[in-house]
């Protein structure tokens, strides 16, 4: 039986598969120089807000005589808590809110350990238990800010915390007013960090953590996730 249109010696053919020929040298020069180029330019972007990072947070220096309707002290950091107890008793606000308490830890426990809260404790101090992170500490601070009727807010904590803080705190309050009070500790060694290795490494991993956060609020905003306060509180 014959097919008609099929040449039987088209059947025994076989078909070579030809290979794409190979870009020319001058091309790949080229492609290569691009690729080069743009490799430097995102080092340089990225080496220059480093650098901003670094110099905002080496130089931070608390406000001479900030005020706001509350104080929301974040914890992680040895000297947060006193100086949130000191900006409350000095009348820079009328409460304060302690953030990320260990769920297992008292209230008691906490002003044993902080033996000038205890004046504090029962009137104008409120300890916030539900965040495990930054994300959580704006979250927490938006739901206590919203109780409260605050229209602005203090955000204590380290120094080298508060760019990350602030970022954070501007998503989750965006109609509020945020003053930063960042936490400086000598012993750190930041204002020296390029002779620190143990400074280095915390600059560092803060810069990281902070451009992921930027990253994550960027695209939470181009995809409609959950970048505003009120979704992110509902969502912890």
């Amino acid at each position: 039986m014959s097919v008609t249109g099929w040449s039987h010696n088209a059947s025994r053919t076989t078909v070579r598969a030809t290979a794409a020929p190979a870009p020319p040298a001058r091309a790949r020069s080229r492609l290569g120089r691009v690729v080069l180029l743009a490799a430097g330019i995102a080092a340089a972007v990225v080496a220059a807000d480093f650098s901003r990072f670094v110099w905002t947070v080496t130089t931070a220096a608390p406000p001479a005589d900030a005020r706001a309707d509350g104080i929301v002290v974040l914890t992680g950091g040895a000297e947060r808590i006193p100086n949130g107890i000191a900006l409350l008793a000095a009348g820079r606000a009328s409460r304060m809110l302690i953030s990320g308490v260990n769920p297992t830890v008292s209230e008691a426990a906490v002003a044993r350990d902080k033996p000038s809260l205890a004046a504090f404790n029962g009137c104008c101090v409120d300890f916030g238990r539900e965040a495990a992170d930054t994300i959580g500490n704006a979250a927490e601070a938006r739901k206590w800010v919203e109780a409260h009727g605050f229209r602005s807010v203090m955000v204590v904590t380290s120094a080298y915390h508060i760019p990350r803080s602030l970022a954070e705190f501007s998503e989750a309050l965006p109609d509020r007013t945020l003053i930063a009070y960042p936490v400086v500790r000598s012993e750190l060694g930041l204002d020296a960090w390029w002779r620190n290795p143990s400074a280095a490494r915390l600059l560092g991993a803060e810069y990281l953590k902070y451009l992921l956060a930027r990253a994550r609020l960027f695209a939470e905003r181009v995809g409609g996730g959950p970048a505003s306060g009120a979704e992110r509180s509902t969502a912890l």
